[in-house]
């Protein structure tokens, strides 16, 4: 028997697949409300968790100029929309899940370019970082 994804409130695509998670918006019993947001997957759990990043300009009086800061937010991530690292997603705030999980994931909207590109650029430092040690202990 196939569960019918309900209307959470909001205007977005529903998920082409079928969940059976009752911490699913689509497919299970929770209520969405509050603050809707947008961001970047940087990390993933097995158990159903993610860690959503967004970038926020801060105003420094003193100096006149904004600084970029990062917030850092531990979201639901549910089997039927299942994103993975570097995807830009959609978030809404739900009853708190866990001690750290007040939001969960609604919609993946693409990859983020610019987040792959970073992590292509770590990994090819630390790549050479053994080379340039060998360097050193040569001399």
């Amino acid at each position: 028997m196939k569960k019918k994804s309900r209307e959470i409130g909001i205007e977005i695509s529903k998920p082409k697949e079928i969940c059976t998670d009752k911490k699913c918006p689509f497919h299970g019993a929770l209520k969405v409300r509050g603050r809707t947001l947008k961001g970047t997957v940087v990390s993933k759990d097995t158990h159903k968790s993610a860690t959503v990043e967004f970038i926020r300009k801060k105003f420094i009086p003193k100096f006149e100029r904004h600084e970029a800061r990062r917030t850092r937010l531990r979201v639901h991530n549910p089997s039927c929309i299942n994103a993975e690292i570097g995807d830009i997603v959609m978030i809404i705030e739900c009853r708190p899940l866990s001690k750290t999980k007040k939001f969960v994931v609604i919609e993946k909207q693409g990859e983020d370019i610019a987040f792959k590109q970073k992590q292509e650029t770590i990994q090819d430092a630390k790549a050479e970082e053994p080379k340039l040690e060998k360097k050193e202990q040569g001399e």
